[in-house]
C-alpha cells in the first residue's frame, strides 16, 4: 500500500532556523504555518510587516518578522545586515505577477527584479549564514519563458504579463542549475533545490481592481480553488525538499499530467532550463546587476 506523502514526514524540526520569504499569503504562509507546528523557528520575510506580525499570531509557534521588498535591492542588504546569527534553510518563495510593465527602484523590470533578481541577491549576501540548504520556488511557467539575455529587462522587445513572468521563472531555474552546479564544484555541504507548487489560488496577483482584467483575475481565482492545489498543497512541495532524501539540484513539482494539482514529486524541466552555458551567462547578468555573487 503507497501512502501520500504529509507535513508529518518533516519530523521534529526543534532549534531550526528557517527564512521564509513572502510568508504573509499564499504558498509562503502555508510553508511557515507547516515549518511552526513541526518545531521550526520560521522568521518571516516580508514586505508588509504589520501583516507579518497578524500572520504569525494566526500560525503561532515560533516565528520572527523580517521586512524585506526584494523589488529593492536596498531592502534586500538592509535585510542581511540586519539578520541575527545563521540559519539553517532558506526559501525563496515570494514572487508577484503584475499585469502592466513596471520597473523597481533600482530599474529593473519588476517581475524579473521581485522572482529573479531580488532573490539571488539575498541568497549571495546570506549564504555564509546558511548551514544546509536554498529552496528556490520556480514553476513549469518556465517551459513557456524565452531567454533574452541581450533584453532582460524587455526594455526594446515586446512586453507581455504571462510572457514576463514565465521569463522571470525560466531565469530562477537557469540560476538554480547554475547555483548546484558552483554548490559542487565547491564541495559546499550546502545543497539547493527547486519546486513548482502547482496552481495555487493566492494574492500572487497584483492586478487592480479598477481594470477590466480584476473580473478575469476573479475566475482565474476560483479556478484555481477548483482545479489547483491549496496553499497548503502547494507548499508542500518545498517542504519535501526539506523532509526527503532527494538529490542536490532537484526539480520537485507536482504529481499530475498538468502539474496543477497533487502532491509533491520530482519532475523533469525543460531542456533550456538545463543549458549549462546559458545558466552561467544568465548568473554572470545577475551578478553585474545586482552587485552580489555567491562567495563559495
Amino acid at each position: 500500500m503507497t501512502t501520500h506523502w504529509t507535513a508529518a514526514r518533516l519530523g521534529d524540526l526543534t532549534g531550526k532556523r528557517i527564512i521564509v520569504t513572502g510568508a504573509t499569503s499564499g504558498v509562503g504562509l502555508g510553508t511557515a504555518r507547516a515549518l511552526t507546528r513541526a518545531g521550526a523557528h520560521v522568521i518571516m520575510a516580508v514586505r508588509n510587516t504589520e501583516l507579518g506580525a497578524q500572520r504569525a499570531k494566526e500560525i503561532g509557534g515560533s516565528t520572527s518578522i523580517a521586512k524585506i521588498d526584494l523589488a529593492d535591492l536596498s531592502s534586500v542588504r538592509a535585510f542581511a545586515e540586519a539578520l541575527d546569527g545563521d540559519v539553517d534553510i532558506l526559501i525563496n518563495n515570494a514572487g508577484g505577477l503584475t499585469q502592466e510593465r513596471e520597473e523597481t527602484v533600482d530599474g529593473f523590470e519588476k517581475q524579473l527584479g521581485q522572482n529573479m533578481l531580488g532573490p539571488f541577491a539575498l541568497t549571495n549576501l546570506i549564504f555564509p549564514r546558511v548551514r544546509s540548504q536554498i529552496i528556490n520556488v520556480g514553476s513549469q511557467a518556465h517551459r513557456g519563458g524565452t531567454l533574452r539575455l541581450d533584453d532582460m529587462h524587455l526594455r526594446t522587445h515586446k512586453w507581455t504579463s504571462w510572457g514576463s513572468y514565465a521569463r522571470s521563472k525560466l531565469a530562477v531555474m537557469l540560476w538554480g542549475l547554475e547555483l548546484d552546479r558552483r554548490l559542487r564544484a565547491a564541495k559546499s555541504p550546502v545543497v539547493s533545490q527547486l519546486t513548482h507548487p502547482g496552481w495555487v489560488s493566492s494574492n500572487l496577483s497584483s492586478i487592480s481592481e479598477r481594470t477590466v482584467m480584476a473580473a478575469a483575475d476573479k475566475v482565474v481565482k476560483r479556478l484555481a480553488d477548483m482545479f489547483g492545489n491549496d496553499i497548503d498543497a502547494g507548499a508542500a512541495t518545498s517542504l519535501y525538499c526539506i523532509s526527503e532524501p532527494i538529490p542536490p539540484g532537484a526539480y520537485v513539482g507536482i504529481d499530475s499530467r498538468l502539474g496543477l494539482k497533487g502532491g509533491p514529486v520530482m519532475i523533469g524541466r525543460s531542456a533550456v532550463a538545463c543549458d549549462y552555458d546559458a545558466a552561467a551567462s544568465l548568473v554572470e547578468f545577475a551578478e553585474k546587476e545586482t552587485g552580489t555573487s555567491l562567495p563559495v
